[in-house]
């Protein structure tokens, strides 16, 4: 990690609630707005991208959480820093939108308009039917997540660690 922040920061929990483990995004933020102060903005986002784009607008950091469908072992959470890279976009198409978060951030990209800080936190999902629950893996995984970006938001964030605990 490097420098600390000072400015806007926002968590955006994205996913559907009614297609299980796509719900992944928002059960992390949901979480995350019971522990973080209320100077970082937890927000809950379906995955459209000019939503995505309104509500990291002005922000200096940025953490995503979304689900991910590769085909991986479910629960595996990858972390994707996007200050120059792009998001492997094959990773996370379990959207129902035809432009969602890796449209988002290369268009922000494009318009000069994306963070200065964008880290995208992704969960593999097991099961994306219809329901509201999550699989155990994604359940087991969310836990984690929470505690990673608690973590990587202290460390950003100068005199957080008592505030974030």
């Amino acid at each position: 990690m490097s420098s600390s922040i000072s400015g806007t920061t926002v968590v955006i929990g994205i996913g559907n609630p009614d297609r299980r483990d796509d719900a992944a995004g928002l059960e992390v933020a949901r979480r995350l707005r019971a522990i973080l102060p209320d100077s970082i903005h937890v927000i809950e986002e379906s995955g459209e991208a000019t939503a995505l784009m309104a509500a990291w607008e002005g922000a200096d950091c940025v953490v995503t959480i979304d689900a991910m469908a590769s085909g991986a072992r479910p629960g595996l959470i990858r972390r994707f820093d996007l200050k120059d890279d792009p998001l492997p976009a094959h990773l996370l198409r379990c959207s129902t939108h035809d432009l969602g978060l890796p449209e988002a951030i290369e268009l922000s990209r494009r318009l000069g308009t994306l963070p200065s800080r964008l880290v995208v936190y992704g969960i593999e999902g097991a099961d994306f039917g219809c329901g509201r629950s999550l699989s155990t893996s994604v359940l087991l995984a969310v836990d984690t997540a929470v505690h990673a970006i608690q973590g990587e938001l202290e460390a950003l964030i100068p005199g957080s660690e008592a505030s974030l605990r």
